[in-house]
């Protein structure tokens, strides 16, 4: 099982954060945000406890596309994620009902340079969660 969702890009999404990402369902960020990669989110918390139900003790690939160019990552779920709002994914194991997930491979400022100068222009990106094997596997 999947599950996908589109955001967009803004100008001032800087990407510079080196312990963690974001997608909000805010339309406007500031400099202060440089975990943020997406904003207008268009996420829905019941289909995404539905994934995370369904993927319970798997390491989950997230996979990033805007325009040509994308990049990915894997992390550990959160089985107690529950915000309508944000998406937060940390390479610590920090939980909150903010995090989706936790012990990423990589964090904002880890992504890919060409895809993070395109977070800044392109009108939508596509972000997808699938399931990447059992935890202990590491995927």
């Amino acid at each position: 099982m999947s599950y996908s969702f589109s955001c967009s890009s803004h100008n001032l999404i800087t990407a510079r954060h080196k312990n963690s990402l974001e997608f909000t369902k805010d339309s406007e960020v500031t400099l202060k945000g440089d975990c943020i990669i997406g904003v207008k989110a268009d996420f829905e918390l019941d289909k995404l406890l539905d994934f995370i139900k369904s993927n319970r003790g798997k390491r989950i690939r997230l996979a990033v596309k805007a325009g040509n160019i994308s990049d990915e990552l894997t992390f550990e779920l959160n089985p107690d994620f529950h915000d309508k709002h944000e998406i937060v994914i940390r390479k610590s194991g920090f939980l909150s009902k903010r995090t989706l997930g936790i012990n990423a491979s990589k964090s904002a400022y880890e992504l890919a340079k060409g895809l993070k100068g395109v977070l800044k222009e392109c009108d939508k990106m596509s972000v997808e969660f699938s399931s990447v094997g059992s935890v202990e596997n590491k995927g």
